[in-house]
């Protein structure tokens, strides 16, 4: 019931405000209709009237220069709702009402033709004549300000017959006007009257005081262009009546006022609901503080607790870690000591048992030739050399000669040597800086990841050349592999194969680290960093 009530009485107040608009022009007595309509849609919750209304004041407010920043305050806030709810014919309304006020402006904003083309676009899209009309008729005038009166010409021709159409008489007084300014720039003075008295007599049935100021103005100017003083001089009396009744009459001051007084009811009441949720707040936020208090207790007694947990946790994890660590770097020193004690070994055994038994068999042979065919003997000889010889490489490879009686480099000169003399790649050994007095277990592991590195290139990459550098100096010793072959994928190949294992095994277990970068068909390159302290102290007994 109490709904009905305030939905009848916003919409008698809209009405009334019409009213006194067509009676009376602009005035008090309309802003007092709208304002009260306006409160009671707002009290009905109905959006679309509430809204409605914004458009209604922010038209009328706009023939007020002062009271145009609020007239584009109301139609944005209308253009906000309505494109939230997609109401494309109310969208079009406010869209035309900023546009109104954006061409009062000095000067002409240059997208305002482009702004103005669309909405007639989406006017014509929507079957709405009556905005087609507006946009038509704000074009022509912002033409005219341009100074472009033919295009100011066809467009007012074509906005006025659409508004006769739709007979909106007000948007037919502006269009004889604008066509009146269009004669007026080609200096046709008696044409120019003519469309403006046709203008003055509508838009004094419609009470549109600025425009009937607009159009004495611009009479008085047709008049004087004619010589015609006497006119142009009553015409002018006029234009100052009507700028005095619409800027300066106690009406308009009353306008201008009550809007000031609206403005600042309205932040008088925001700032009492600020006060009063700020009011709320705080009690709000003293309850908040004292069960935070008391969580806070609790939850500190907790941390201790927990902390201390924690603690213990981790000084047990720490300990089981050292643990886990200790034993892998035994296991790993086991394997190690291990790989190495038993190719020792099989490096003894060859050499001094399988390559004696050689070495005295081809004694024998050499003894007992004589008794032995040419046919015989030869192929004999040869084969007791290759096994002789493949006895040697083989016993030497396990336990490097040059290793245990000359050190790391002179080792790896021998064997970059020896690979040149059985392979088509080029290998290079590039050494930098003195190396000092290296562990024994610290040059056997060095020299077998370089061997395993220039195995796996000579094997895999297919490469012309391989380059080895050593580069030492106090903190750490540097070494890199480099080869120009096919390259390959080392994102997961290093977890693979017992070869890149073992380089990895070995460098772990002295403290350093290996980096791997290929790209395929742009070889592949090894870098090797390991600590110099991890070289030179506690010197391990000669595995090899």
């Amino acid at each position: 019931m109490q709904d009905k009530k305030h939905g009848a009485a916003a919409k008698a107040y809209e009405q009334l405000g019409e009213l006194y608009q067509k009676q009376y022009g602009y005035n008090k007595h309309t802003l007092d209709a709208y304002s009260s309509g306006l409160n009671y849609y707002h009290m009905l919750g109905d959006s679309l009237g509430y809204y409605n209304l914004h458009i209604i004041i922010g038209d009328y407010y706009s023939q007020d220069a002062f009271m145009q920043p609020y007239a584009r305050q109301y139609l944005q806030r209308a253009l906000q709702y309505f494109n939230r709810v997609n109401n494309m014919p109310k969208v079009l309304e406010t869209r035309l009402g900023l546009a109104n006020l954006e061409q009062r402006k000095e000067p002409v904003a240059h997208t305002l033709i482009t702004q103005l083309r669309e909405i007639e676009r989406l006017s014509t899209q929507h079957t709405q004549p009556y905005f087609q009309a507006y946009a038509q008729n704000l074009l022509a005038n912002t033409y005219n300000r341009n100074k472009q009166p033919d295009s100011a010409r066809y467009f007012a021709q074509k906005s006025l017959v659409l508004s006769r159409q739709v007979n909106v008489s007000w948007l037919i007084a502006l269009n004889y006007f604008y066509l009146g300014l269009v004669e007026q720039f080609k200096d046709r003075p008696t044409e120019a009257i003519r469309n403006y008295q046709q203008s003055y007599q509508l838009a004094k049935a419609e009470g549109n005081t600025g425009l009937l100021k607009e159009l004495s103005r611009h009479t008085a100017d047709s008049y004087s262009h004619m010589g015609d003083y006497k006119n142009a001089y009553a015409a002018l009396l006029r234009t100052l009546d009507l700028t005095n009744e619409l800027y300066s009459s106690e009406q308009t001051k009353s306008i201008r006022l009550q809007e000031l007084d609206t403005q600042i009811k309205t932040l008088a009441v925001e700032k009492q609901l600020a006060e009063e949720q700020s009011r709320h707040q705080h009690v709000l936020n003293s309850m908040l503080v004292a069960g935070l208090v008391i969580s806070i207790l609790g939850v500190i007694a907790l941390f201790f607790l927990r902390r201390q947990q924690k603690l213990i946790a981790h000084q047990q994890a720490v300990i089981a870690q050292q643990q886990i660590r200790e034993l892998e770097t035994k296991s790993l020193q086991a394997m190690i000591e291990g790989q190495e004690s038993e190719r020792s070994r099989i490096a003894r055994d060859l050499h001094d048992g399988l390559g004696i038994q050689l070495s005295r068999i081809k004694l024998f042979v050499e003894a007992h030739q004589e008794l032995l065919p040419r046919s015989v003997k030869d192929p004999l000889n040869q084969f007791l050399d290759e096994a002789c010889k493949e006895t040697r490489l083989i016993s030497n490879d396990l336990r490097p000669y040059a290793l245990s009686m000359f050190g790391l480099i002179p080792a790896l000169e021998d064997l970059v040597q020896k690979l040149n003399l059985v392979n088509q790649t080029k290998l290079t050994l590039e050494h930098y800086g003195e190396v000092p007095a290296l562990s024994d277990e610290a040059s056997v592991m060095i020299y077998r990841v370089v061997q395993e590195l220039l195995n796996n290139a000579l094997k895999h990459a297919q490469a012309e050349a391989i380059t080895v550098q050593i580069m030492t100096n106090e903190e750490a010793v540097l070494i890199s592999v480099d080869d120009d072959g096919r390259g390959g994928d080392f994102d997961t190949l290093p977890s693979k194969g017992n070869g890149i294992a073992n380089i990895n095994s070995r460098i772990d277990y002295l403290g350093g680290h290996v980096e791997w970068h290929s790209e395929p068909g742009k070889g592949t390159s090894v870098m090797i960093s390991i600590p110099m302290r991890k070289l030179i102290l506690n010197p391990q007994p000669a595995l090899v």
